[in-house]
């Protein structure tokens, strides 16, 4: 987060070396306007500059790492919002594509929720980036709506104290109400119509296609089934009504 930050102050400051002026809003120079961007991709935790953010959830407590998740992003998404006329668009859609995919698939394997959630994280601020130069807009709504959606899986996930899947299993005879709200928000995390989820991805891809980036919008549509995967296995891990034998 530090080394972020003071690559965001060296944007500016390469950027007024080159034109005299500190606005960051603006940029036209190229060496600043790469500067910038991989400084926010690594304040947000998108792929190459992911590394810390599953490593750091895992080992936070479920309300600590809603805030990681979260609130924490707020202040970067916002930068990105209004410099987003300045970004680099080549350099943002590889990252988001890669962030899309390394998100999906390193989500795979994991047994711990922090961890799952952790690249479901990653996943979704794929989504936000790659529309991000298109329209700033969408990438604020996906993310508010990502915001509520993971603040009601995280918080479910504190009350029944599940940390990972093998405790997920059990829970289902003691809080079955709770359970099947888990089951339903996680389905819209991962995008299926008609929950909330689906909206922002429809959109994207909408847009996407708007811009003429049709194989773009095909590659994100195909891997978004490697989230709904792992949000399928923690779904049927959250409702299974028999325990495991």
């Amino acid at each position: 987060q530090a080394t972020a930050s003071t690559l965001v102050l060296f944007a500016s400051m390469t950027y007024a070396w080159a034109t005299g002026q500190w606005d960051i809003t603006q940029l036209t120079h190229p060496a600043s306007c790469m500067i910038l961007t991989s400084a926010l991709a690594m304040k947000l935790g998108l792929v190459p500059f992911h590394f810390w953010f599953p490593e750091v959830l895992q080992g936070s407590p479920l309300i600590t790492g809603l805030l990681l998740s979260t609130a924490m992003k707020f202040p970067p998404i916002t930068l990105l919002f209004m410099t987003s006329p300045s970004l680099n668009p080549i350099l943002l859609t590889t990252m988001a594509i890669l962030s899309a995919a390394l998100g999906g698939w390193m989500g795979l394997n994991q047994t711990q929720t922090r961890k799952i959630m952790a690249f479901s994280s990653i996943s979704h601020l794929g989504w936000m980036a790659m529309i991000l130069v298109y329209d700033p807009k969408l990438t604020l709504l996906n993310f508010y709506l990502y915001t509520l959606i993971t603040a009601a899986v995280f918080l479910t996930l504190n009350t029944i104290k599940a940390l990972n899947l093998s405790t997920l299993m059990t829970t289902w005879t003691k809080t079955p109400s709770l359970s099947a709200t888990l089951l339903l928000t996680l389905l819209s995390l991962a995008g299926l119509p008609p929950l909330t989820g689906f909206l922002p991805k429809w959109m994207i891809i909408q847009e996407l296609t708007k811009q003429d980036m049709t194989p773009t919008a095909t590659i994100m549509a195909l891997l978004s089934l490697l989230s709904l995967f792992f949000y399928l296995r923690l779904a049927y891990c959250a409702t299974i009504t028999l325990p495991p034998h």
